[in-house]
């Protein structure tokens, strides 16, 4: 097993051990985290392919390396990845996740514009109403489209990560696939702060007095919040925008993140930034 994996599945069982309302989840993500390892092996083609004479100006651009505005790769083995996936929430409720699968085999529902839709959401009416049933469907098969990508990605993040992180990249969505980051880490002795992709996995400096996701550098506007029983997970928001981003900071402790397991054992900080009027 690789060490990464075997470190991962151990935070993951620290993780049940301590919050054990978050179980079901954490084996979830056990499960994908297995399944991960095994779909990186098995994978034979570049996925998303960057040209390198390129990367420069895209960074000075603010552009990221993996163009998601339209989808026009080869996605046949994240859409495997993902089939194999729906296996994961369809053994523990029969029916859910079944058709949509059937419907991706046979070509009645088109993978590539699921990713689409992924990247480029439709606006919601603003009195539609969503089933709470539904809706919890719909964000499980949102996690597994995210993960999907995941592996194909990675394989970027490891070719030009070195390249994206000498490029001084400013912006608060992600370089490499430009996803906004739901989660960061403080770190070193200069407190800086890392914004982390959930969906490619790349860690990128953001500053800590500004808003990744309008800007906002007014340090009056600029907020956060803890809770009393652990001040290593805090809440930045951003009261001219009114958006969050979970941080972790574990200097204390010595310990190291799995930014992917700390996302979903921070999910009662979701809900508190939710509570207060923050998205």
């Amino acid at each position: 097993m690789d060490k990464m994996l075997k470190d991962s599945l151990q935070n993951i069982q620290t993780h049940k051990n301590s919050n054990p309302h978050y179980t079901e989840l954490l084996e979830i993500l056990e499960e994908i985290l297995i399944l991960r390892e095994e779909h990186r092996h098995r994978m034979t083609r570049e996925t998303f392919p960057v040209e390198k004479k390129l990367i420069a100006a895209k960074m000075s651009g603010g552009l990221p390396l993996v163009d998601f505005s339209s989808v026009a790769y080869d996605l046949t083995e994240s859409k495997d990845y993902f089939l194999a996936l729906l296996e994961i929430a369809e053994k523990r409720s029969p029916g859910e996740t079944g058709e949509m699968a059937r419907k991706i085999r046979e070509g009645e529902i088109s993978f590539n514009d699921l990713i689409y839709e992924s990247f480029n959401p439709p606006l919601l009416e603003e009195n539609a109403a969503v089933d709470e049933e539904e809706e919890n469907s719909y964000d499980l098969v949102e996690l597994f489209l995210e993960e999907s990508l995941r592996p194909a990605l990675e394989k970027v993040v490891q070719t030009y990560g070195d390249v994206v992180r000498k490029s001084e990249w400013s912006e608060g969505y992600c370089p490499i696939c430009g996803r906004e980051p739901k989660i960061g880490e403080i770190r070193d002795e200069e407190e800086i702060r890392y914004l982390y992709c959930n969906q490619c996995g790349f860690e990128w400096d953001y500053r800590r007095i500004k808003c990744p996701f309008c800007g906002n550098e007014e340090q009056q506007t600029l907020a956060y919040f803890t809770i009393e029983e652990d001040s290593r997970y805090r809440v930045d928001v951003c009261n001219q925008c009114k958006r969050y981003i979970k941080i972790v900071d574990f200097r204390d402790s010595k310990e190291k993140a799995n930014m992917d397991v700390e996302d979903i054992a921070t999910l009662h900080l979701d809900m508190l930034a939710n509570d207060e009027g923050y998205d």
